[in-house]
């Protein structure tokens, strides 16, 4: 196809698509979708070649938060079976970073619910980073507490922390229909503070919210314009409970396509699957592993995800390999520019990985954390066969493991 080859030429020159060539790539037919799978593979592997960055969620305070997100398994007046607790002290989030790290995650992403932090709140995390960072040689932080005030991203830096994620969600036109408590001008706005204070900024997008084509391609045309260093990719993950518990839109070949897209339009930066890779890509996750360069090790923020082992056997399966704590993720020309993350290998960060958070999260910090299904055998065997055009109800399982319970985390 023209518009392909035209598309793996602007990638590997960093040039950005046209609108209407990005809109194309969502407008393709399945009959192509493995054309544009290996057209888009091929801008990915000049970039982050085999690499795959593993990422690790935990989840610092979930629940009872006071924005009314309408995604989020955490909202405001969300009936959601969740878990709720409020801060782990900063030894329980070590421990708990710790299953994540062994099982071979670089980053570690630190979650709260909320609108934003406060400055004791900051003091919290900033002693949290610490405890991490002292028992982890090396190990890259990503914050994710929602909006911050003036100086806050700065005493997170100090602290330690590499990266900051906030995501955009949706597009700027849409973005009222989704949320009421805040706006996407507040969103843009602690991004910039995140990239004013030295910090890797993480900031990516929810696809399966009732959105266009159009919609998809705005936002992933204003995170281009943002420039962060990672862009997470969530695919909503239907609660019930949730306004959105009805929403479900979205086919494994609509997924590898959206990914396809960002992957154009955001050729050399870390695009990260979030939430929702389990229920809406299912069988088809290697495929993505050729578009993304980054996933979630394990659980989300308020869903089971897949088995950690098995995460590692399928980027193995798929002819990839984990990233090395010591491998910068980032491509030589941003990693020297970018100064916040990735441009050493020691520095600590490394990617700018969707960085800090950017699952699903439904947190407060507005990643769309959700994520899914617990991919074990036994669920697998218990499952009724389902058409491919039916919700996978059955695949959303509420995390019941890890941080804010006394049973071990899925790493």
């Amino acid at each position: 196809m023209d518009l392909l080859n035209t598309l793996v030429d602007k990638g590997l020159r960093r040039e950005l698509p046209t609108r209407e060539e990005a809109l194309a790539v969502l407008a393709t037919s399945d009959d192509d979708l493995l054309d544009v799978v290996a057209a888009a593979g091929k801008v990915r592997r000049h970039w982050f070649g085999r690499r795959v960055k593993l990422n690790y969620l935990v989840n610092l305070k979930s629940g009872l938060c006071p924005e009314d997100c309408s995604y989020c398994s955490q909202r405001l007046g969300s009936t959601a079976g969740i878990l709720k607790y409020t801060w782990l002290k900063p030894e329980e989030a070590s421990d708990a970073a710790a299953a994540g790290l062994a099982g071979g995650a670089k980053r570690v992403c630190l979650v709260a619910s909320g609108r934003g932090p406060t400055d004791r709140d900051v003091d919290r995390v900033s002693e949290t980073i610490k405890a991490i960072k002292d028992q982890n040689e090396g190990v890259e932080v990503c914050a994710c507490l929602g909006l911050l005030s003036d100086g806050q991203a700065e005493r997170l830096r100090e602290a330690g922390a590499d990266a900051y994620n906030h995501n955009l969600n949706t597009s700027e036109a849409t973005y009222g229909d989704i949320t009421s408590t805040h706006t996407y001008a507040d969103r843009v706005d602690t991004v910039h503070k995140a990239h004013a204070a030295g910090l890797s900024a993480c900031s990516g997008l929810i696809a399966g919210m009732g959105e266009s084509d159009a919609d998809l391609v705005d936002v992933v045309f204003s995170l281009r314009e943002l420039d962060p260093d990672s862009v997470p990719v969530n695919f909503l993950i239907p609660f019930e409970g949730t306004p959105l518990a009805k929403e479900w839109n979205l086919t494994p070949q609509r997924c590898l396509r959206i990914l396809a897209m960002v992957r154009f339009v955001c050729p050399d930066v870390e695009v990260r699957i979030a939430g929702g890779r389990e229920v809406h890509l299912r069988t088809m996750q290697p495929l993505a592993l050729h578009l993304a360069n980054s996933i979630f090790l394990g659980d989300y923020l308020t869903s089971e995800g897949q088995a950690g082992k098995a995460d590692l056997e399928m980027i193995a399966d798929a002819g990839f390999e984990v990233e090395g704590a010591g491998e910068v993720t980032l491509p030589e020309h941003r990693a020297a520019a970018g100064g916040g993350c990735g441009s050493h290998a020691q520095s600590g960060c490394g990617s700018h990985g969707e960085a800090g958070c950017g699952a699903h999260a439904d947190a407060g910090c507005g990643s769309h954390e959700g994520g899914g299904v617990c991919g074990t055998a036994a669920a697998s065997a218990s499952a009724p066969a389902t058409a491919a055009d039916q919700p996978r109800t059955d695949l959303v399982a509420v995390r019941r493991r890890g941080a804010g319970t006394d049973l071990a985390p899925n790493a």
